[in-house]
């Protein structure tokens, strides 16, 4: 059996941060990671980093880009529930257009390198099951977050989506009447499941309302206030910010305040119906955007900060290391290969 250790060696991205040094390996995985010199001549190197996590996503949308559907760059028209366009064209598709869809996206995040995804999914318990029919043939890690089929609290419904998913994932607090949304987190937060929500994404929500609820992280924060992300950071929820599907809709986050505060960023790319999943190109997007993160901030926003925040667990525990890498190129973060 081919076991000769080979090494890759450049800046490791470890929990501490960067660190120069190599790693080894084998046909087997992941042997050795060191500081120093690597004691052979290394096969490439770059920046070393674990797979990605793209912390949010809509897996079910991926026909709608299939199908090159011209998308209105209206925030509201287009995604507010229960009637905006996509959830119409959700409707309308049949099982086999969105799962096909979402086997598509699946492999376009393999070929970028994502290892774990965590999916806002909508259509009740029949959305999480076309999700688990995309799921049988692809080798990914999921975090699904389901939704009810409507906007309002039914125990036996919100009981049987936790059991098949890992929490609830809503649209916004602007979609709901609160108290229905109150007793939906009182729920979930007994199930001890994840419980998350869009917030602030297009206009300005009650910071108080939505931090009473307890939520595990949010998603966007775009027009979120300095004193908000204070509360925010206080409370120590961390926030992903997904630019690229933003600016579609001529949103962006606002990355002077985020710098300065402690909240834990990280990254999603959202609406597959409008970019892909590719968490370089987000990475790149944000860099032609403003100069503020340096490139260890901007790959620990999906790497390990994603994974403390959703509680994933892929860590080879003599290491410290989670069990696959990739390494990058110096100047255009291109993935050169993969342990």
């Amino acid at each position: 059996m081919y076991l000769c250790m080979q090494y890759v060696a450049g800046d490791i991205l470890t929990l501490g941060g960067f660190k120069e040094g190599y790693v080894g390996y084998t046909n087997k995985g992941i042997n050795i990671i060191e500081q120093g010199t690597s004691p052979e001549s290394p096969v490439c190197q770059g920046y070393i980093v674990p797979p990605f996590v793209n912390s949010h996503i809509h897996v079910g949308d991926a026909f709608i880009r299939q199908q090159h559907k011209l998308i209105p760059h209206d925030l509201q028209t287009t995604v507010e529930p229960p009637d905006g366009l996509k959830h119409q064209w959700l409707a309308q598709a049949s099982s086999n257009e969105i799962i096909t869809g979402m086997q598509w996206t699946i492999q376009e995040m393999k070929r970028h390198h994502i290892n774990w995804f965590c999916d806002f999914r909508e259509g009740g318990i029949a959305g999480v099951s076309l999700l688990s029919q995309a799921l049988q043939s692809n080798q990914i890690n999921s975090v699904i977050l389901g939704r009810p089929t409507g906007l309002s609290y039914h125990k036996k419904e919100i009981e049987n989506l936790l059991y098949q998913t890992a929490g609830i994932g809503i649209s916004s607090i602007s979609n709901w009447d609160y108290s229905e949304l109150e007793k939906l987190a009182r729920f979930v937060h007994y199930k001890k499941k994840l419980f998350a929500l869009h917030a602030s994404e297009g206009i300005h929500e009650d910071i108080d309302l939505i931090l009473n609820l307890h939520p595990d992280f949010l998603v966007h924060m775009n027009q979120a206030t300095a004193a908000d992300l204070e509360q925010v950071a206080a409370e120590n929820i961390p926030i992903v910010l997904c630019p690229r599907s933003n600016h579609y809709f001529g949103l962006q986050p606002n990355y002077q305040l985020l710098k300065h505060t402690t909240i834990t960023l990280l990254l999603g790319t959202d609406n597959t119906m409008i970019v892909s999943p590719d968490m370089l190109a987000e990475i790149r997007f944000i860099q032609s955007q403003t100069n503020l993160f340096s490139i260890e901030e901007l790959l620990n926003m999906i790497t390990y900060q994603p994974r403390k925040a959703l509680n994933l667990d892929d860590f080879i525990p003599a290491l410290n290391f989670p069990r696959s890498c990739i390494v990058l190129d110096y100047q255009s973060l291109e993935p050169l290969m993969e342990i």
